[in-house]
């Protein structure tokens, strides 16, 4: 048996076995000695580790018993060792077994190190884990062949991250309390002010948590019947108070094109060209659309529809616009509002869901038809229709974002604020006029000259209130124009040379708007002027529309009224095309658009002609639903 020294006794009891009744004695002995520098092991032994004592039990002191109590002794599992390779003898082999059995187990144990890249600097300068990982990735791209991305795509990168970070952070923060009327933020301070509140009742209803509930004054007013406008700027109206600009409201809408979301675009059918928004991309991004045309029941009487569909379908795909689906709507008698409500249903996939359009066209409208009819079978939408956004005729009503709770499988409604549109009729004349823009019933088609009279057109003028001067340079005896647009605005023709004397005379008083000698003295005037030649190659069917943005449309007949002495237009007849030169006059930003001729009232099922398409034109076509 071994003498004194630790290490030794230690080895040899591991050789002969720790429970033997040899080596049993020797481990008592030496348990107060390596007591201080054994502990007992407080992780997972590997293979490197030696053996350690732990003992399960403290020994007893000496006059407990005289025989010390022994300790028991633990090791960890260790795999096997590999099979050793015969070696030849050598006389150092054996006194160094104990050192290189460790030094070997050590060695195996510790992971061999992954070859890293060279460093370019030590310390501070050194790469970061980023530019090790951005080289390596640059450097597969280069090996398999790929181009990597040059300095400038990478800023243009960065551009588009910062434009996006900066557009999101101008999303209102949805606890902000704004009134659900008009999306205006709650506020205690100007009255009269979009938002504005009583600070009682606005402390009232925040100490009971009720904030959404409320409605500001300026709301009030609004359905009450009272013109209050609110936006200004380009795009604005002129008149009344203005809080906020039209750019404001366009940059409210900015973080609409990076967020997912189904866009609702809304069109008015009596202005198509002036609401359209051609650039929508803009605000939507490339979320997908869904076009839905409002006030269809304001057409003629007996205008077919299919028609309708058809020529909405064909200018959208003459603009280029990407739609899912074109819906003709009534939101004063619910049509159509069942199968927009059917493709939003099929579309949003858990997306919220925002409606879309220029000022004025009818969005708070159609929200509330969609609640009405959704009501029947969905209960949130049943309790939504309690805080609904506030109708008016005013355009700029909505001037935030109004979040509502409509669908009962996720995704929220948003009532966005109106497109205010600088090209529009609106936004030259004064708010207290804006009413007399807005069509009340159906509309019904004024002709000149009435099929009563032989006066011809050529050599004259008409005047459409005081908005409006088309001077016919040249014609056909039996062309006529007919007016679709507001029946408060009268039309009066006169001679082209009595044309400037007359507006003088009367602009204000019969030509209105604008309307009073106040406003008159005040008005711009017909700045604008637009030289239009129109080509027929069809007598029997209307030439063209001339379509004012925010007012209506013209229809040009080359040959609409009919001939009391059918021998007498024989060389009218026999000429299948000829040309039409009028002059418009409008105020100076309004735009005037030539367009195909709208099929409506009962004789354009008889001359308007569908599109012959291919079958791959017919898929790729949108689909419209009525």
């Amino acid at each position: 048996m071994p003498g004194s020294d630790p290490v030794l006794t230690l080895q040899w009891a591991e050789c002969v076995g720790y429970n033997s009744p040899a080596a049993r004695p020797c481990a008592a002995r030496l348990a107060p000695a390596t007591a201080k520098r054994i502990r007992p092991p407080t992780a997972p032994a590997t293979a490197s580790q030696s053996f350690r004592l732990s003992p399960l039990r403290s020994a007893p002191p000496p006059m407990a018993s005289a025989c010390p109590r022994p300790l028991f002794l633990s090791f960890p599992k260790s795999p096997s060792p590999p099979p050793a390779v015969p070696a030849k003898h050598h006389p150092s082999t054996t006194a160094s077994l104990s050192v290189s059995t460790r030094a070997r187990a050590a060695s195996s144990s510790a992971p061999s190190p992954s070859p890293s890249p060279p460093a370019d600097g030590v310390g501070p300068a050194a790469p970061t884990r980023g530019d090790v990982y951005l080289g390596r990735q640059l450097a597969a791209a280069a090996a398999a062949g790929a181009p990597a991305r040059a300095p400038e795509e990478d800023a243009e990168r960065r551009r588009r991250r910062k434009e996006k970070r900066k557009a999101l952070a101008k999303k209102a923060p949805s606890g902000l309390a704004c009134c659900y009327g008009c999306g205006a933020p709650l506020h205690t301070g100007e009255a009269g002010s979009p938002g504005h509140v009583e600070p009682a009742t606005y402390d009232l209803k925040k100490r009971h948590n009720q904030l959404k509930t409320v409605l500001c004054g300026r709301c009030r007013l609004l359905s009450h019947g009272h013109m209050v406008t609110a936006v200004g700027g380009h795009g604005g109206y002129p008149g009344g108070k203005q809080f906020v600009s039209a750019e404001e409201l366009r940059e409210k809408l900015s973080y609409l094109r990076h967020e997912k979301a189904l866009i609702v675009k809304l069109v008015d059918i009596v202005d198509f060209n002036g609401s359209f928004l051609a650039r929508i991309r803009d605000f939507a991004g490339a979320n997908p659309i869904v076009l839905v045309i409002t006030k269809v029941d304001l057409l003629p009487r007996d205008t077919d529809l299919n028609c309708i569909g058809d020529w909405v379908v064909e200018s959208v795909v003459r603009k280029k616009l990407n739609v899912l689906s074109v819906h003709l709507t009534s939101s004063k008698s619910l049509v159509g509002i069942t199968g927009v409500i059917s493709e939003i249903q099929q579309e949003k996939k858990a997306r919220d869901v925002y409606i879309l359009g220029s000022a004025n066209v009818g969005k708070s409208a159609f929200i509330s038809a969609m609640l009405k009819t959704m009501a029947y079978k969905d209960p949130v939408a049943a309790a939504a229709q309690k805080y609904k956004p506030i109708q008016s005729a005013v355009p700029g009503t909505t001037l935030g974002p109004i979040q509502i709770e409509a669908f009962l499988g996720g995704g929220k409604l948003y009532d966005t604020p109106g497109v205010h549109l600088h090209h529009r009729q609106a936004a030259v004349i004064h708010a207290d006029d804006l009413p007399s823009l807005a069509p009340q019933s159906r509309l019904k088609g004024r002709c000149f000259p009435a099929n009563d009279t032989d006066v011809g057109l050529s050599g004259n003028t008409l005047f459409w209130g005081g908005l409006v001067r088309v001077d016919v340079v040249k014609a056909l005896p039996r062309t006529r124009l007919t007016f679709y647009g507001p029946k408060k605005l009268s039309i009066n023709m006169v001679p082209t040379t009595e044309a400037d004397e007359f507006y003088k005379r009367e602009v204000g008083v019969t030509l209105t708007p604008p309307t009073g000698q106040e406003r008159a003295e005040g008005w711009c005037g017909l700045q604008g002027v637009r030289e239009l030649q129109i080509k027929y190659e069809e007598l029997d069917r209307p030439a063209s529309d001339i379509a004012i943005s925010g007012l209506g449309w013209i229809a040009v007949e080359p040959l609409g009224v009919p001939s009391s002495d059918p021998d007498s237009c024989v060389e009218e007849e026999g000429g299948g095309s000829g040309e039409l030169h009028l002059r418009v006059h409008v105020p100076k930003p309004v735009e005037v658009f030539v367009r195909a001729p709208l099929p409506v009232g009962k004789a354009a099922s008889q001359w308007y002609r569908y599109q012959e398409l291919t079958e791959v034109e017919e898929e790729l076509r949108p689909k419209w639903h009525y």
